[in-house]
């Protein structure tokens, strides 16, 4: 059932018991997002946690509350009156669905692809990040915003707009920001946390650039990584935003092959909708952001989406 912001609101003062998630593979937004209505609701004098079935990257650390996200347990289910999926469909969030028993489901996404067929959604696909609708969640209950909560919402906020250069940014989202910065937000230390990189991740980097690849008569381009070279390499965050810059590239591309059979596919577009893309496949996103899962062997996964994405390219000539 949709429901609105006050409803939302509503929902989430009516509850005392919360366990928050969101999906596999966490970004900014997803960590943010989440660590950011964790402290809202303690604020509000009631139980929350935070459960990411995923490795959360260690330059996320900089957040107040990254110590205490946990990895669900199938075998060790928690109780909650709500469980409450961040960022994404309930079905992408691993295994976490089946280790909550929750009375209620709460979805809060801003992907125009999210059908909304949780038991309460909340979807706002005109906000930059699923963090623009928790400082929004925020101005709904009678929470007094705190450096804590600033940290984690602002980060999912820039993060997702790629520090407020891409097209999702809005004069909203600007004024969000700044409120955040009124409380304490560093957004210098931030940025600095988020852009180390491990050495070997830069080497990473290097054997990427030399894995580029060009198709689509040079409209897209994409890297390509099986499961050996995948679980070699130390992080491939950074891959998509170095080949997306490519002139006369209008789609990017990256998969990377999780363990045999299971292939994550993420895009990036300067126009196209690379969303109505990964729906294809069960995936979703935005219009010039998106992504997908690939059930299938490395070799016909890219196989697949190069022909997904050269398809597409040439509908839109």
């Amino acid at each position: 059932m949709i429901v609105t912001l006050s409803e939302t609101a509503a929902i989430l003062a009516s509850a005392q018991r919360f366990v928050i998630t969101a999906h596999q593979n966490p970004d900014g937004d997803a960590i943010g997002s989440s660590l950011g209505l964790m402290h809202i609701l303690r604020s509000l004098g009631k139980d929350a946690v935070v459960l990411l079935d995923d490795d959360i990257p260690a330059i996320f650390s900089v957040l107040p509350g990254y110590d205490v996200i946990r990895r669900p347990d199938e075998e060790h289910p928690i109780e909650a009156d709500i469980l409450v999926v961040l960022d994404t469909a309930t079905d992408r969030t691993g295994c976490t669905v089946k280790a909550v028993k929750a009375d209620h489901l709460l979805n809060i996404d801003h992907h125009q692809t999210n059908d909304g067929s949780a038991e309460y959604s909340y979807i706002a696909p005109t906000r930059a990040a699923t963090a623009e609708i928790i400082y929004d969640l925020m101005h709904e209950l009678p929470v007094r915003l705190n450096k804590e909560m600033a940290m984690c919402i602002y980060t999912g906020l820039a993060t997702d707009s790629g520090f407020f250069r891409f097209s999702n940014t809005t004069s909203h989202t600007m004024r969000a920001a700044a409120e955040l910065l009124d409380h304490g937000v560093e957004p210098n230390v931030i940025s600095e946390a988020l852009e180390q990189k491990p050495y070997q991740t830069i080497r990473d980097i290097g054997e990427a650039i030399g894995r580029i690849e060009l198709f689509a008569d040079g409209h897209a381009a994409g890297i390509f990584l099986d499961a050996e070279t995948t679980a070699r390499m130390k992080s491939t965050e950074a891959f998509i935003g170095m080949i997306r810059v490519i002139e006369g590239v209008d789609i990017a591309v990256v998969l990377k092959t999780k363990e045999e059979g299971i292939c994550r596919v993420s895009m990036r577009s300067k126009g196209l909708d690379v969303s109505a893309i990964a729906v294809q496949f069960g995936g979703g996103g935005h219009r010039r952001a998106a992504g997908c899962t690939l059930l299938m062997s490395y070799e016909r996964a890219k196989r697949v989406i190069c022909e997904a994405i050269s398809k597409a390219i040439r509908e839109a000539e």
